[in-house]
């Protein structure tokens, strides 16, 4: 099998997964961050003179977001609670700080999304900076012009932050060496999805209070998906205990050095968890679908009211979507008290102004939020 070389955090073992060749190393794993302080008028603010260094050194030093492999379990939870602070933005009559005034914001998108671009042109205008977007359909991509170029001409006109997703694993890392803004990724192949394990981590923690001692059941297409690759290195890195189920066809070989348990059923993985997360079949990474049907996946991989019997009693259900409604989730599932998944694209927004904030500001300033 040929494709993307990973290392698990804790193992100098290798294996696979579609894409190109991207090294990883472990990093290390600090004490948590300190949570927001409130403000004067019972508001909260990024106090980054607290937030960014913290008496033991620490210091959100990235300048880019490739993926979850470069952030430490400190990075983690400080994005996370950031993002806490930003959240109740959403809740007011105004939707609109200050935060990045001035700054330029570009979404270079070379694959379909609604989810990820619109919460981060929301994140990014909530926070009043200035957003264009570009599509492959709509960019010199379609004349012939290279990535490089592309990017090279986009640094030309002196913006803050590029936002790309791309069909190709490693595209984040390879514009980072070209350009001067800071790279965020919001997709790269089957490599990783950042901001969507944030996302998750996020909910699973509003949900449950921790994540640490949690066991989390990941069911579909793992072989395709870069958010199971983000969701096994978050989830792994803050202590829980990540389960996964799929056809033979959808597990990429040598997915246990990602620290995960594989499981001969669903039944067997879902088995005593807090949360289920259900993955779409990547059909558009495949050339020929690699399971006999859909109605066949549905009936052994679907997610249905029979098969959480076995989870926990308050178990809670997430989908990073888009959902095929009868295929990987029955519909009594995706509307139930259950599930989470509009608490997910909630919290996306939130996620992702946090991450524009500490890649914008630097946090080298307060900031009222």
């Amino acid at each position: 099998m040929t494709g993307t070389v990973f290392s698990h955090p804790v193992s100098a073992r290798c294996f696979r997964f579609p894409g190109n060749v991207v090294q990883r190393q472990e990093k290390e794993c600090r004490r948590p961050d300190p949570a927001p302080i409130q403000a004067a008028d019972g508001g909260c603010k990024v106090d980054s003179s607290r937030r960014q260094k913290s008496d033991q050194g620490y210091l959100f030093a990235h300048r880019h977001i490739f993926g979850i492999e470069q952030l430490s379990g400190e990075d983690i939870n400080h994005i996370l609670d950031t993002a806490l602070s930003f959240r109740q933005i959403a809740g007011r009559a105004v939707k609109k700080v200050p935060t990045l005034r001035g700054r330029t914001i570009i979404n270079l998108f070379f694959e379909p999304s609604t989810r990820t671009r619109s919460s981060f042109e929301i994140a990014a205008k909530r926070m009043s900076a200035d957003t264009f977007n570009i599509s492959a359909s709509t960019s010199s991509a379609v004349k012939g012009e290279t990535l490089v170029d592309t990017a090279r001409n986009l640094q030309a006109m002196a913006p803050d932050i590029i936002i790309v997703r791309h069909s190709a694993a490693g595209v984040p890392e390879l514009l980072a060496r070209h350009v001067e803004a800071s790279i965020v990724n919001a997709g790269d192949g089957a490599h990783e999805h950042p901001s969507q394990a944030l996302l998750d981590m996020l909910t699973v923690r509003e949900h449950k209070g921790r994540i640490s001692g949690l066991k989390i059941a990941v069911i579909g297409d793992i072989a395709h998906s870069r958010v199971a690759v983000s969701d096994f290195l978050g989830f792994t890195r803050m202590g829980a205990e990540v389960s996964v189920a799929a056809p033979q066809t959808y597990l990429p070989a040598g997915i246990e050095q990602f620290g995960v348990q594989v499981c001969a059923s669903v039944a067997e993985a879902v088995a005593g968890a807090d949360v289920v997360i259900a993955l779409r079949i990547q059909l558009e990474r495949q050339k020929d679908s690699l399971v006999p049907s859909r109605r066949e996946y549905a009936r052994f991989y679907g997610i249905n009211s029979e098969v959480l019997k076995a989870a926990k009693e308050d178990v809670i259900v997430m989908h990073p979507g888009p959902v095929n409604r009868g295929v990987e989730l029955e519909p009594d599932v995706a509307d139930s008290r259950r599930s989470v998944i509009l608490d997910q694209v909630s919290n996306g927004v939130a996620v992702r102004m946090a991450l524009l904030y500490l890649v914008g500001s630097g946090g080298r300033r307060e900031v009222e939020i």
